[in-house]
């Protein structure tokens, strides 16, 4: 394994490259020392990167991405040894749940969480998804900050917060909203499902790809006629994410049945 080669090829920065080199570090850690190793948590950017990476070291088994619960956004890389059963990764691996409560008059946003956590020193790695409800939220997070929360994690802002450990068997992820949405297009073309899902016009849609603002399957795409299939994730900023989740046959125009669903 070229290690050098490998990161040159799948790495899109400096920072990204830096964070896949810890994910060989990792595999090459649980297959040396024959243990379980784990990253910290990674974007869905990361992941897919993760994935490309592995996929060209010849790694297709034996690893696994958890978040807490199923669905997560952000997840860790779980790698397994030769004795080891992947399904059995997630119970071993060291995350975890952190409630806090506040006033409801207060709104506090996802934002408001991740900047008082950023401000109290904490790396993004070591930070999950945040789950933010009316006057609770709860943090996914690395265990080895968890004693530091429960201790030092009082306040988002200027709002005070009642914070106590939550076992992840009796987390409740909200439910995400999602609608479906059926349409036709003249062809599979990136600005083209794009206009579809966001409900955009084909040239605010060039635009938006142009402007380095959408990503598909996680990657950064800027090609107007990049070729979407069935099963890709398209994202935009500021405007949600959402799935291919079926390419029909032609409609009686001579137009591709689409049936996306958006998430919002």
């Amino acid at each position: 394994m070229d290690k050098a080669k490998l990161l040159e090829r799948a790495a899109q920065n400096a920072e990204e490259r830096m964070t896949l080199a810890r994910v060989l570090d990792k595999y090459e850690q649980s297959h040396q020392r024959n243990l379980p190793t784990e990253t910290g948590f990674l974007s869905p950017q990361e992941q897919a990167a993760a994935k490309s990476l592995l996929a060209a070291a010849g790694v297709r088994e034996g690893f696994c991405f958890y978040g807490g619960f199923e669905g997560a956004e952000r997840c860790k890389l779980l790698f397994a040894p030769d004795w080891m059963e992947v399904e059995d990764l997630p119970a071993q691996c060291g995350i975890a749940a952190v409630q806090c409560r506040f006033y409801e008059g207060d709104k506090l946003s996802h934002r408001d969480f991740l900047g008082s956590l950023m401000g109290l020193g904490l790396v993004r790695e070591k930070i999950g998804d945040i789950l933010v409800q009316s006057g609770s939220a709860v943090i996914l997070a690395d265990t080895t900050v968890e004693d530091f929360l429960l201790r030092e994690y009082i306040s988002a802002g200027r709002t005070k917060l009642s914070v106590a450990a939550l076992p992840l068997a009796e987390l409740t992820p909200p439910e995400k909203k999602q609608r479906d949405i059926r349409d036709t297009v003249m062809s599979l073309r990136l600005d083209s499902v794009c206009s579809s899902g966001f409900s955009v016009s084909r040239s605010k849609s060039a635009d938006l790809i142009a402007a380095g603002k959408v990503e598909l399957n996680w990657r950064l795409c800027q090609k107007a006629d990049k070729t979407v299939s069935e099963g890709d994730v398209i994202s935009c900023r500021g405007l949600g994410k959402f799935e291919v989740a079926e390419v029909g046959g032609l409609s009686k125009k001579g137009r591709t049945n689409l049936l996306l669903k958006r998430y919002e």
